[in-house]
């Protein structure tokens, strides 16, 4: 019976990684970076004790200056969308299809949801401090999310779906009154 073959080096490297290389003392260990529990000798453990520092907390001050930035972030954000939401508009084309059409139910969807989800959306960033600064924060975001609505109206009226010339609302035009006629009325 023939000698079974050595397994591939691929097996021999998994089943026994490489030695630790020896760490030279010039460099030293990036932040977040634990070594394994068996390389770490007490002698390192007291010297990195010694050299961790607790991180202060924030300040009140600088936690409402993070907060506005954050609600401003989200504030901005409809704005961001509406250049692929405009390129989306485009792309749709003119003509009724279903595509288009939920596509448009989308961009008047999006809008009134997020509006009605105002005060959820920045409970986060209220505080004592910043709540009479959030009052902005607020308005833009509205005012944000009426530009996505009035991309909204700008596509239904390019579809023809808005009555904005006279022959749309021809039902409720009462009937013309002649001032003068070209034949005595009998004749006619």
């Amino acid at each position: 019976m023939p000698a079974a073959p050595p397994p591939p080096q691929w097996v021999l490297d998994i089943s026994s990684p490489p030695a630790p290389k020896s760490k030279s003392g010039t460099l030293a260990d990036p932040p977040g970076y634990t070594p394994a529990a068996s390389a770490i000798t007490s002698k390192q453990r007291s010297q990195a004790a010694k050299t961790v520092t607790q991180r202060k907390a924030p300040t009140t001050e600088e936690m409402d200056t993070l907060k506005m930035k954050k609600a401003w972030e989200i504030a901005i954000a409809p704005a961001k969308q509406l250049p692929m939401n405009a390129i989306g508009m485009y792309m749709t084309g003119n003509t009724l299809q279903i595509f288009s059409i939920f596509m448009v139910f989308t961009l008047f969807k999006t809008p009134v949801m997020a509006v009605m989800n105002l005060q959820r959306v920045f409970a986060p960033f209220e505080a004592p401090g910043i709540s009479t600064r959030l009052i902005s924060v607020k308005v833009v975001y509205v005012l944000m999310n009426m530009l996505g609505l009035g991309l909204g109206i700008w596509k239904v009226n390019q579809m023809g779906l808005l009555p904005t010339t006279r022959s749309d609302w021809l039902a409720w035009e009462g009937e013309r009154t002649w001032s003068e006629r070209a034949v005595p009325r009998e004749w006619l």
